[in-house]
Formats: C-alpha cells, structure tokens, sequence
C-alpha cells in the first residue's frame, strides 16, 4: 500500500536522526512535511521574541532542507485537534508519524490527535529520537519510580547500556517515488511566517548571536568538535558565568528545538573521547547530556512537576508575593550589578552561562528576595533560548532547594561570587555601560563609592543606576532560618527524598558540590 502521510514537525526541527519522518517516507506515495502554530501550546503567549526569531529561523533552515529533496514545509496555524483532521481529508492521509514529547500538555494534546487519527482511518507512528533514551523505559527500570539522585540514574542507564546510534537524514534516495503536492498558493496559504506576522514589534530585538536551524547547529556542533582537547578536559563547574565570549558550547537552544539531536552530539564526543583520557559525568558534556535526560525522567514520573503545590518531591515554602521586587529582578533594576548584568543579557541574547543561571535564581528565591521560583520559571520560559519545560522546572526546584539539592545554608553571593574570575568588571561594563567608569574597587559595589567618585564616573546611585533593593548581608541570614523552618514541616515522605543515595560509592563528587563550594556567603 502506497501513503499519503504528514509527517509533523514539533521539536525535532531537523532531517538528520529523524526516526519519525523516515517512517513517514516508508511506503510513501505523498509526502507532506507539516508544523503547526499552535495557539494553546503553554506560554505561546509569554514567549520573547528572541525565541520566536530562533523558532523562525529554524523552520525556514528546514524548508530550504527539504526543498532540497524536491519537498516543502507546510506551516499551518491552529490547535492540532482541529487542523489535523480536516487536512487528514483534504489531502487524503493515512499515516501520521511525529517524534514523541514527553511533557504533560504534549502527552494529552497526542492522546487527543491519536484518537482522531484512529476515527479517520490515519495510522500513527511516534518515534522516540527527543532524548537519548525511551524515558518510560528507565523509570520501569527504577522499579516504576524516577531516579530521585543523579548518582542513581547513572547506574540505571548504564544498565540500560548506551544510547541508541542516530539514523541518516534522507537522501534524494530515499526519496524516489515520493513527491510533495505544491499548490499555486502555497507560499500564501502555507508560508513560514514573519515576526511582523506574529504581532512582534522587531525594534526589541537583541543581537543575533545563536541563529536558529539545522545547518547551524552542526555547523557549531562541528566546530566544537574539532577542539579535541578541549572537549576531553570539559569540565562544566571550571567554565565563567561572566565570559565575555561564551565558555561552553551554547548548543542547548538547537538541542532544545531539536535542530541538533542529542543522540547525533553523544556519538560525536564518543568518536572524539574514544582512545584519550577525558573527563567524566557528571562534570563532563556527556554528562551535562545526562542531567538533560535526568530531568526529563523526573518530570515524567513527578505529577505537577513544574509548581510547587501538588509536588510531594518539592518543599513547601511560605513565599512573598512582591511584585516590585520581581519587576526589579526581571529588568535588571536590583541594584545588584552581577545581577542586573545578567539579567540584561537574558533579556538581549536569550542565553546565559549556567553558573550565571545559579546566581540570579538564588537571589530570586531563598537568597534575597524570598520569591517563588515559579515566578522565576515563567521569566526563563519568555527569555531563554533553551527553555526547555522539564529542565526549565526541575533547575528552579534545585536552585531553589525545593528538591534535588538541599543544602539551603549555601548561598551565592551577588557581590562577591564573581569577583575571582572578573577581577575588574568587564562582564558588568559590556552589559551594564552606566557603570563602566567606575573605578575597579566599586564596580560590583557602586553604592559604597564616595559621591564624587560617582560624579566623576557619570552615574550617582539612587539616581542613574538604583540602589539596592535589599541588604544581601541580612537577608540572606533571615532567609537561611525560614528555609529552616520550612524544611522542619516537610511530611517523612518528604525527609526521604535526599541528595544522597545510601549503600551507592560515588565515583566523583557532586555537581552542585563544585558549584556552589565557589559561592561565598
């Protein structure tokens, strides 16, 4: 039997390691590649522009790839239960293929599609190609519960063994006999659409630093792989938050959107690691692919993952609700200058270095300002290019000590954190230039500069740059105590959930022991 079958693009913005469109090529007769806007995807709404440019991007790098292969994308707007079905008609379909998303809204909106798939005779293929593992496979593995330490999840998926090897983009091969339908006004019926389309008012946008696509991902993907000593000594916790030129990859927004597969970036730094001594997980880019898959699982296997009511892993904490405070900390008005740098690159370029995600998380919730850190969630989910739903959730309850990590006592400095790798404030003067005539001794601490000093620096504080919102000195102490006392009303169930695995050697010392021992009180 010949097919007509859609092949729909979510994540997996890509041709290569595409499990799911090769199935869709199988049998083939016609061919029909299909993304779709959907309006009711979470935070479509409260998404930036930055990450709608790269999500653009990436959709017209896969139509120039397809067009290659004599095919095109079609882009249509509206929720899947609607659109899918009456182009199941239209166009005649019998097969249906996409790669799987494990999140809560993806898993009820293909529940919903694969029912009326079934109901208009249309065969439905999911591939799992997302993650480097079946996800269901390692929770039924840890005795149908996720594994709660990352020491425990290695030893499940290396029991599991390594991750499956990444299938071939098609070829034109692969494409004989296989046409793609183009009609006269598909370029205004099916087009990828502008940021102007979107209602985007373009005159926000940053520098584009990280373009979206395939091509661009392993045109990256290449270049760092190239650095063979430098990817075999890659060490996470020894890169600079405050860089001015990024100290890792930055290939988390295409792995994100799937225009670089994870499995594709796990064989090539086993090609590159095989034969040489190199670093190891947790610390090693291997390793930072497993934290991916580690959060993945636990948002699988944890209900209401992504809030703290509901999450029986989480810690229940009193929060403030201080909207001014928030409003400070999202537009870099803290008063903080490490704080504020960061947060004004987020807000430009759509991405930070981890470490730097760690400080200003810290200072959002149990460090200084004693917010909730879904407040702090729903800002990363607009600004980041990476915001990914299960690593974006699972981070903030760690960084929050909600869950995962629990030594609360430890607290990142918002002045003193950085110092040792920034020594003058270059980081601070590129993203925060009000302050970048600030002699070297105030340029983290400009409120402690005699008045004149300010004067001569161009910029008196309380006036051209803000004081700060809170004494970090104090606060930090008094948070220390409330966290206490929240974790002294957590259930016993609660109390079970630790950081530490009994009767389990560790090989290596934790992650988040590397990073937070740099933080000073």
């Amino acid at each position: 039997m010949s097919h007509n079958s859609i092949h729909w693009f979510r994540k997996g913005l890509r041709l290569h390691d595409n499990p799911a469109l090769l199935a869709a090529l199988k049998d083939c007769r016609h061919i029909y590649p299909l993304f779709l806007l959907d309006p009711w995807y979470p935070n479509n709404t409260h998404i930036g522009i930055n990450r709608w440019r790269f999500l653009i991007e990436a959709l017209k790098d896969l139509d120039s790839s397809l067009k290659k292969l004599n095919s095109r994308l079609f882009v249509v707007s509206g929720p899947p239960a609607e659109v899918l079905p009456k182009l199941f008609e239209k166009w005649k379909i019998t097969r249906l293929t996409f790669e799987v998303d494990t999140e809560p809204y993806s898993q009820s909106r293909d529940k919903e599609v694969m029912k009326l798939a079934e109901e208009n005779g249309v065969e439905v293929i999911p591939k799992i190609s997302h993650t480097l593992y079946n996800i269901d496979r390692i929770i039924e593995e840890n005795n149908g519960k996720p594994p709660m330490t990352y020491v425990r999840f290695l030893s499940v998926v290396n029991a599991i063994g390594s991750p499956k090897k990444p299938v071939p983009a098609p070829t034109k091969e692969d494409m004989k006999g296989v046409s793609t339908p183009f009609f006269e006004d598909h370029e205004e019926e099916f087009r990828i659409p502008t940021l102007e389309d979107l209602g985007l008012d373009t005159s926000f946008l940053g520098p584009n630093l990280f373009p979206g696509g395939e091509q661009e991902a392993l045109r990256r993907l290449d270049e760092h792989m190239e650095r063979t000593t430098w990817v075999c000594k890659f060490e996470k916790p020894q890169t600079s938050p405050n860089s001015i030129i990024p100290s890792t990859t930055v290939l988390s927004p295409y792995i994100r959107f799937g225009c670089l597969s994870a499995r594709t970036f796990w064989w090539r730094l086993a090609d590159v690691y095989r034969g040489k001594q190199h670093s190891e997980p947790p610390v090693s880019l291997h390793g930072q692919l497993l934290w991916r898959e580690f959060f993945y699982t636990t948002a699988v296997g944890i209900p209401n993952f992504n809030r703290m009511e509901g999450n029986r892993h989480c810690v229940q904490v009193d929060w403030d609700n201080n909207p001014e405070h928030l409003a400070a900390w999202r537009e870099a008005r803290t008063g903080f200058p490490f704080i504020d740098a960061i947060m004004t690159q987020l807000c430009q370029e759509g991405w930070i270095h981890h470490l730097a995600r760690h400080a200003v998380a810290c200072f959002l919730t149990r460090g200084d300002l004693w917010i909730s850190w879904e407040e702090g969630q729903k800002v990363f989910e607009e600004l980041l290019l990476d915001a990914d739903w299960s690593l974006n959730a699972g981070n903030w309850q760690w960084l929050s000590a909600s869950a995962f990590f629990h030594q609360f006592f430890r607290v990142y400095s918002p002045i003193a954190f950085r110092k040792k790798t920034d020594k003058y404030g270059d980081y601070i003067k590129k993203y925060l230039p009000v302050l970048k005539k600030f002699p070297v001794e105030y340029i983290y601490e400009p409120w402690k500069a005699p008045r004149s000093i300010q004067e001569r620096a161009g910029c008196v504080v309380g006036k051209d740059y803000p004081r700060p919102i809170v004494e970090h000195e104090v606060v930090h102490k008094k948070n220390i105590q409330r966290m206490k006392a929240a974790y002294a009303k957590r259930s016993p169930e609660g109390k079970d959930d630790k950081t530490t695995t009994k009767g389990i050697k560790r090989k290596a010392p934790s992650i988040m022991d590397m990073f937070e021992k740099k933080a000073k009180r």
